[in-house]
């Protein structure tokens, strides 16, 4: 496949698939409500008012206790609900998002050089083994604990989680492409190793290297909102879909639905992003090549 179209190819065949497009479709919806919250939910998602603590959603808009104006109710501080839903999934997507760069930008960096040069190869690799000795919510508790409770901090540590298992994928990708005739010829020919890295392996390692971003970003958001949920991700009171279903725990039995809203929503975007890196990966993988 062309270096130019494998990717015009790759979403021709993805949007083949009725599954993996609705999930699309979706994720852009998200997106775009998400980008911009201001303007589809104006009320403050920090804004708090007692008077109107536990209002009911939408669905029960014969209790006289429904306002329109909160159409997905208020938590046990008064706050509207939508407003910090869509605040919030600012909050998921972004760790979500720059975690997964941060751990992919070393992932492949490591795993470039473990796959071609074979005498870093142990030394890397031993590396990341320690790293995975640790449970991912572990050691992300134990960076967390060594830096302090922020935001930044909880995307560090997830990025820090995501790092090994990109180097040990791409290494296993960089040792196949490595095994490749055209990368003998290119060698014979003189070319050096930083020539062959970026201009061949890492070109041809890409496909694998977008599939493998795609389902992180979904464990990226599960594991913030994990975080937050055990009370060292994003911070209170700044919105997040963890740390709404953390401060609903209270208000279980008389309001569930400030628990089943969040969960709802990281349910939809990790089940749609797991969905279309399943896709591409029977699309762009080559050892799943018809």
């Amino acid at each position: 496949m062309k270096r130019e179209s494998w990717i015009r190819t790759a979403f021709q065949k993805l949007f083949r698939n009725k599954l993996a497009t609705v999930c699309f479709v979706i994720l852009i919806i998200e997106f775009i409500l998400i980008i911009f919250a201001d303007k589809f939910a104006p009320i403050d998602p920090n804004l708090t008012n007692v008077a109107d603590r536990l209002r009911p959603g939408f669905w029960d808009k014969m209790n006289p206790k429904y306002m329109p104006e909160h159409w997905l109710g208020t938590d046990e501080l008064g706050r509207d609900v939508w407003s910090r839903l869509l605040h919030g999934g600012q909050v998921s997507l972004a760790v979500g998002f720059i975690a997964t760069f941060i751990g992919l930008v070393f992932g492949t960096f490591f795993g470039l050089l473990a796959g071609y040069y074979k005498r870093l190869d142990n030394i890397i690799m031993r590396f990341m083994d320690v790293l995975f000795t640790f449970p991912g919510v572990l050691l992300a508790l134990l960076i967390v604990a060594m830096l302090g409770v922020s935001t930044r901090n909880a995307t560090i540590a997830i990025s820090i989680w995501a790092i090994p298992s990109f180097a040990r994928m791409i290494r296993g990708r960089v040792l196949q492409i490595k095994q490749e005739e055209y990368i003998t010829a290119i060698q014979s020919l003189g070319a050096t190793n930083f020539w062959i890295i970026a201009k061949h392996i890492l070109i041809n390692a890409m496909p694998t290297i977008i599939v493998i971003a795609t389902m992180r970003i979904a464990g990226s958001i599960l594991s913030i909102a994990t975080l937050s949920f055990l009370g060292v991700g994003v911070p209170v009171p700044q919105a997040e879909w963890g740390g709404m279903i953390s401060s609903a725990k209270t208000q279980m039995y008389k309001a569930p639905n400030l628990i089943i809203v969040p969960g709802i929503a990281i349910i939809i975007t990790v089940i749609c992003f797991n969905i279309l890196g399943d896709k591409l990966r029977d699309i762009l993988d080559p050892n799943l090549k018809d």
